[in-house]
């Protein structure tokens, strides 16, 4: 497997370029200025109608301190280039860019108009009018027992089911690295059996919305910074949760011809479960040093639920988990970092980098090991790839910033996830 089907991750590319364009009314209903537009996550836009009967829309808060972009003006910065000034503190932002000449970025959204009515491009539902409010449910009411433990206590699935059920945050991070050692290190050596969990363990005192009523903050202020750690810190527990179940839900899987999934797969996931509690490490432990803890926020688990969705089926899982949601995730790291860095918070972006590094390596397992199955069964990856998706991927997907904020990460289109030859 010298490297992975370019086909494929072209294919990749286009379902994560996939995106929604949602419609927000008719043309003419919108002759003011600026419409505040509501998200239901609370990521509200703006939406900008110029006098040359052009529309633009971006976040609706400044991230500098969270002014309110929809009570701007509008001002022509020379070349035929426009911007929104935020009225808290004449901050100024290029409607096509979202930059502004004070260093700040803002996240700027696809608009067009098509038979005089209004698309924006999110994966977000708009509303012109506040959502209601999100009803609640504890985390205590969606988990159900342990799984049956149905091998010894020295084997990889055993461990792996253990920490699926272990609730505790730090303790699932420590149990994750010790097994990850003992693995590499030959003390656990049988890949074994076991019954994962319906839903991995959670502690009681969590609130968990639906995925779309998370706020998670734009990093302007300290309070947003800390919501969008947490958010990402959620994330990196399923993300731990996502490696193991992958490890014992699967472990008896035979392909088509018979054979079993060699070691090495076995191997490389146990790798991506001992990055992801790393990365959840680092990422409590950076909320902690801004004064906040894990849990004090709500979250979602919107990740699970397409686990479930795939719990029958290893190549769905390795499509849709492994592949379509990690890289979604390298795709609005640009967009994440300059959020942070924007602030002068060094430390938060010397987290997310570590991160992001990783995470390349989790995209090509994914791929990997997709491509590998795909070539045992005589499959043909790219018709494979995208009938899973089709049959399970739940939502939609903004498409890739290519904008200025990646550029500002320091990212181009030869070290984009999507244009690399993945190497074994």
């Amino acid at each position: 497997m010298e490297h992975f089907e370019e086909d494929l991750v072209e294919a990749l590319k286009e379902i994560v370029r996939d995106g929604n364009w949602q419609c927000v009314g008719e043309q003419s209903a919108f002759q003011s200025p600026c419409t505040k537009l509501f998200s239901e996550d609370g990521e509200h836009l703006v939406l900008v109608h110029t006098e040359d009967d052009r529309f633009w829309a971006m976040d609706s808060a400044c991230p500098h301190e969270g002014g309110p972009l929809e009570l701007g003006d509008i001002e022509d910065l020379g070349n035929g280039r426009m911007a929104l000034i935020c009225p808290w503190h004449q901050f100024d932002f290029c409607l096509d860019t979202g930059a502004s000449s004070t260093g700040l970025q803002n996240q700027v959204y696809d608009v067009k108009v098509v038979q005089g009515m209004v698309y924006v491009n999110t994966q977000n539902e708009l509303c012109l009018n506040p959502f209601p409010e999100a009803k609640t449910a504890h985390v205590d009411k969606l988990y159900i027992e342990d799984g049956d433990k149905q091998t010894h206590e020295n084997s990889l699935c055993y461990w792996a089911t253990k920490i699926l059920c272990t609730p505790d945050p730090e303790e699932k991070v420590t149990l994750t690295l010790e097994v990850q050692r003992k693995w590499n290190s030959g003390e656990i050596s049988d890949v074994g059996e076991a019954t994962p969990p319906a839903q991995p363990g959670r502690k009681e005192n969590l609130t968990v919305l639906e995925p779309g009523k998370i706020k998670r903050g734009k990093g302007g202020t300290l309070a947003s910074r800390v919501a969008l750690l947490h958010s990402l810190a959620n994330i990196e527990q399923w993300a731990i949760d996502l490696s193991w179940d992958v490890i014992a839900r699967f472990s008896k899987t035979r392909l088509s011809t018979g054979t079993a999934l060699p070691r090495q797969f076995f191997s490389d996931f146990v790798k991506v479960a001992g990055d992801e509690a790393k990365h959840y490490h680092l990422l409590e432990k950076r909320i902690t040093e801004l004064g906040s803890c894990f849990g004090a926020l709500p979250v979602h688990n919107g990740l699970w639920q397409s686990a479930s969705d795939t719990a029958h089926d290893l190549l769905a899982r390795l499509a849709i988990v492994h592949m379509v949601h990690e890289a979604r995730g390298l795709d609005v790291h640009p967009q994440t970092l300059s959020r942070f860095a924007a602030q002068g918070d060094t430390k938060s972006v010397e987290a997310l980098e570590v991160i992001y590094a990783d995470e390349i390596t989790h995209v090509a397992a994914g791929l990997r090991w997709f491509t590998y199955i795909c070539g045992e069964e005589a499959r043909d990856c790219v018709p494979t790839f995208h009938k899973l998706v089709k049959l399970h991927f739940k939502g939609y997907l903004k498409p890739p910033f290519n904008t200025e904020g990646r550029k500002t990460a320091g990212m181009t289109e030869e070290t984009d996830i999507y244009f690399l030859k993945w190497q074994t």
